[in-house]
């Protein structure tokens, strides 16, 4: 039997190339997604068609329902779960913190920590040998936002992926005798969609010649890092928040 993995905000951006990546490698791959069902669709055609296996959940991982909704589908397969990529996350319309609203605050803080966190959970019931699973790997995605604190952009994102950042360490030192390893990757600037959600469309265009590589970076290179630190290859691995961010 395959062993499983879940992708959080699986259907786009660094999420969707992470999926096909760990379907390449043999996973069966429980692509969660919120709202672009269609995207989603093409994901698991694209990676049906490359002879890997993939099924999509629709689940708000911002809800204990949908976090509990998304791991009873994943435990209805019967795979073992050997792997949780922690992607789903958002910044926000960009600006300053005095124009911030509650509603943003509530929902960045819920998606990226919360959600985060409950996910998590999940997976170490799940993983743990301490509860009877077969070990296993989480990978958190934190931002170099948490070092470099986005201001004038968005410094509560940079706060929620400051507190992943915590939470990977402590998290990694809790169960690594568990057959868990735990890390996190921290992408820098990256070719993805989250930049127009958050009202800036041209940001990765605008900032990409201020990097010292001159260019952005694209969705697989990050992935890459990703599938690393989920790999064999990684096994002495746990509690590293991995910057993919071309010295940024």
């Amino acid at each position: 039997m395959k062993p499983l993995a879940i992708v959080t905000g699986g259907s786009r951006g660094i999420g969707a190339a992470t999926a096909r990546g760990l379907a390449a490698q043999g996973y069966r791959v429980c692509v969660n997604y919120l709202r672009d069902a269609p995207a989603a669709k093409r994901l698991l055609a694209e990676i049906e068609a490359a002879g890997g296996d993939a099924f999509a959940v629709q689940a708000d991982i911002a809800e204990t329902a949908g976090v509990e909704r998304l791991f009873a589908a994943a435990d209805e397969t019967g795979a073992p779960l050997k792997a949780l990529v922690n992607n789903a996350g958002i910044t926000g319309h960009a600006g300053r913190l005095d124009g911030l609203s509650d509603e943003t605050l509530d929902r960045v803080l819920t998606i990226n920590l919360r959600g985060l966190i409950l996910a998590a959970r999940e997976a170490v019931k799940r993983m743990s040998t301490a509860n009877g699973g077969v070990g296993g790997a989480i990978v958190n995605l934190s931002s170099a936002a948490a070092t470099l604190g986005s201001p004038g952009e968005y410094v509560w994102y940079a706060a929620t992926k400051g507190a992943v950042d915590s939470f990977t360490v402590g998290l990694a030192k809790e169960v690594a005798a568990e057959g868990i390893r735990v890390n996190a990757v921290a992408p820098g600037l990256v070719v993805t969609d989250i930049h127009a959600a958050s009202g800036l469309p041209n940001r990765v265009a605008d900032k990409a010649k201020e990097l010292p590589m001159g260019r952005a970076g694209e969705a697989e290179e990050v992935a890459a890092a990703i599938l690393w630190l989920l790999s064999d290859a990684a096994s002495y691995t746990a509690g590293t928040i991995l910057r993919v961010g071309g010295a940024r």
